[in-house]
């Protein structure tokens, strides 16, 4: 069964984590038409990303967290890979009757930042404070396999 059958009317929460900002997109398969990157946490420590987090977690009634994992073009893993991981178990601890969801997320910084180039939303230049929320909303989804 494809993701967006399997999660047909779910409320997705995707997460691009970074050291410095960590960006977000949401989507529900079947009701939304496509992921919208939904803003940015600027990451100052875990307790206070825990507490934005929780927010919108509640706010938006999210049921599944999709982070996303970084590699490089060979697959190989990085000391960024292991951060990731281990942030996806502290969602896991933090969250645990939610599902946490690895995807894969290499090179989505590099298509985001081709899409503001070609998109008159962002004048057609790359924006630093919403390319983590696309990046977010393209890890989304290729997660559930449209593009």
């Amino acid at each position: 069964m494809d993701n967006f059958t399997k999660y047909n009317k779910k409320n997705l929460l995707a997460i691009d984590y970074g050291k410095k900002v960590i960006g977000l997109a949401l989507f529900c398969p079947g009701r939304d038409p496509f992921p919208l990157p939904a803003g940015r946490i600027i990451n100052k420590n875990l307790s206070q990303v825990l507490g934005e987090l929780k927010a919108l977690i509640d706010e938006e009634s999210v049921e599944v967290i999709i982070l996303g994992i970084p590699h490089l073009l060979d697959g190989t893993v990085t000391n960024m890979t292991k951060n990731m991981l281990a942030f996806g178990d502290f969602l896991k601890s933090n969250f645990p009757s939610f599902e946490v969801i690895y995807q894969d997320e290499t090179l989505t910084t590099f298509e985001a930042e081709d899409r503001m180039k070609k998109d008159p939303r962002y004048n057609f230049k790359i924006n630093p404070k919403e390319i983590d929320a696309l990046s977010a909303a393209i890890i989304l989804e290729d997660f559930i396999g449209k593009k």
